[in-house]
């Protein structure tokens, strides 16, 4: 194996082990701009509740599987009747 190979094989291993530390920090900051429409959709408590289990690393990618599967944990708010 060459010295170049070698260290290429370095530098893709080392950058992997890098990106995979900062999934969970992405996964938050996502979380966080998707806080608002969360809001304006369920409310402010259960939409900060929703965007908070969201925002956990392994607890928001198991209610996002769980949500496909079977849809909202916390529904959304009754909508308002519009007045005439």
């Amino acid at each position: 194996m060459s010295i170049t190979r070698q260290v290429a094989q370095y530098g893709s291993a080392r950058l992997a082990r890098r990106l995979s530390r900062s999934i969970p920090v992405l996964g938050a900051v996502i979380a966080v701009f998707a806080l608002r429409a969360a809001i304006r959709r369920k409310g402010f408590a259960r939409g900060v509740a929703d965007t908070a289990l969201d925002a956990t690393p392994v607890v928001g990618a198991a209610k996002n599987i769980y949500e496909m599967a079977r849809g909202d944990i916390i529904p959304d708010r009754a909508p308002r009747p519009r007045r005439t």
